[in-house]
């Protein structure tokens, strides 16, 4: 804390600012009454006429005494700071220093300019040295013969790309994303089941090459693979291709810059990208998810470094997933599912809805393999152009959902064990029944891609939804 008079006026200016300049006599006016301790941000030397100007080049008396402003002049007495104004404002000086005709022959107002402190790279220096940050992470400290980057590689955090190093000043800067406090806890990590706090995420953000604004979506996302019905500790140990797959909802998506076009679950987008990898990387660092330890998926999915898209909800004519999942259309949400890598489905002849429901039928029942029924839940991500040749048939998402379910509704003896050369298959204690190769609440449907091109595509999932199973999880987005 600076060394502040119990009494009497403290003036914070600097020389690059004309509003300063401008008051300077009024300055040495007041110091010439031994009444006022100045301090400059830029130069001490400012203004010329004043002895005993304070150096504040290192802004720490600016930042305890919360200066936006400068000049700022501030009465003190008896408990501490009595008043304060900023700027020229010729009436509230006076008022301030009790002297009726104080810079009598100056304008009766002029603005002042930001001060120093309030820079952004400034301030958050400031905080970190003066230890305002928030952040209650153990420091490590890199040699300076060390790379950084080489240091996350040989701490393990990397997801075998390299990451950004994560600096307390780009930590600081993450948090400044969410109005939500750093200690807050999400939920505990499989499988270490370690604390997993907003600081924590923070840190996998930097880490991941997020931006600030991506935060609340990267937090928000960790809620959703926390939650028990997401099953996040079953995800990591299978042995199957599964790993989180977020799909991100609400005007959220187009203001942070997430693609849910040409190529939305491809590379390229910063957002799409780097959201998913964070979550990626705060599974590994937080909860310990490597693969050879907890992870031991036979081959994995080149989605284990990041699986994240948006909707396309502009044009389309489906109801958005955040309705079908029980929230209001327009409301910014994530849903988190546990999937594998994309199966496409590639028809170019379809021309009515019955021929599109055919095609997404007949690639559906391939989910695990043709005789494996019930099998893992899915995402349908129906490209625009098929969108299009449903929506022109007059159909909606809720009759291409019922069709779907219709057609993938079979004989149990036609998928017995055996049944087309394949040892997989439904259970012969159900001979004689009917069933369905996903529960209705398993097939979930989303619209995405590019404009062009007849081509949609199947996320397969971990399980079939239901009680001790891994289901999706929907969260919505709280700044």
């Amino acid at each position: 804390m600076s060394d502040f008079p119990k009494s009497g006026l403290v003036a914070v200016v600097k020389r690059d600012c004309p509003t300063c300049v401008l008051v300077a006599p009024v300055l040495a006016q007041l110091a010439a009454g031994g009444d006022l301790t100045i301090y400059s941000q830029d130069d001490p030397t400012f203004p010329e006429a004043v002895d005993g100007v304070r150096d504040d080049r290192d802004l720490d008396a600016s930042y305890d005494l919360g200066i936006e402003i400068v000049p700022t002049l501030i009465r003190f007495g008896g408990q501490g700071e009595a008043d304060r104004t900023y700027g020229w404002d010729k009436a509230a000086w006076q008022a301030l220093a009790g002297i009726a005709d104080l810079g009598a022959d100056l304008p009766a107002m002029r603005p002042g300019c930001g001060a120093l402190n309030q820079d952004p790279a400034r301030l958050t220096a400031l905080r970190i040295r003066r230890g305002d940050t928030g952040i209650a992470a153990r420091r490590i400290t890199v040699g300076e013969e060390e790379d950084p980057i080489e240091a996350c590689y040989a701490r393990g955090w990397s997801d075998g790309l390299p990451v950004v190093p994560p600096t307390e000043a780009k930590v600081y800067e993450m948090l400044q994303g969410t109005s939500r406090s750093p200690d807050e806890v999400l939920g505990l990590v499989p499988s270490d089941y370690a604390p997993c706090t907003i600081e924590k995420v923070a840190v996998n953000a930097v880490m991941a090459g997020c931006l600030p604004e991506y935060l609340p979506v990267v937090i928000t996302a960790m809620e959703a693979v926390l939650d028990e019905q997401f099953l996040l500790h079953g995800v990591l140990a299978s042995t199957r291709f599964v790993s989180p797959v977020l799909i991100v909802n609400g005007p959220i998506a187009r203001q942070i810059g997430m693609n849910a076009k040409g190529n939305a679950l491809g590379q390229g987008n910063r957002a799409n990208s780097t959201i998913g990898r964070a979550v990626q990387l705060a599974i590994r660092n937080i909860g310990g998810g490597r693969p050879g330890g907890i992870d031991r998926a036979t081959l994995g999915n080149p989605g284990k470094h990041t699986y994240c898209f948006a909707e396309d909800e502009e044009g389309s004519a489906f109801t958005p997933l955040t309705a079908d999942r029980g929230f209001a259309a327009g409301t910014n949400t994530v849903t988190a599912f546990a999937g594998y890598g994309l199966q496409g489905i590639v028809d170019d002849k379809a021309r009515t809805p019955e021929d599109i429901a055919a095609v997404f039928s007949t690639s559906l029942r391939a989910v695990d393999n043709i005789n494996k029924f019930p099998a893992p839940d899915a995402v349908l991500v129906v490209c625009p152009e098929h969108e299009r040749t449903l929506t022109e048939g007059g159909w909606d998402k809720a009759r291409l959902h019922a069709a779907l379910m219709e057609r993938l509704t079979v004989p149990v003896d036609s998928v017995l064990p055996g049944t087309n050369g394949i040892q997989e298959g439904a259970n012969p204690k159900r001979s004689g029944q009917m069933i369905s190769k996903f529960p209705p609440e398993g097939l979930l449907i989303v619209r995405a891609g590019g404009g062009a091109g007849k081509f949609s595509g199947i996320i397969a999932g971990f399980t079939a939804s239901g009680k001790n199973s891994c289901n999706p999880v929907t969260k919505e987005i709280t700044l």
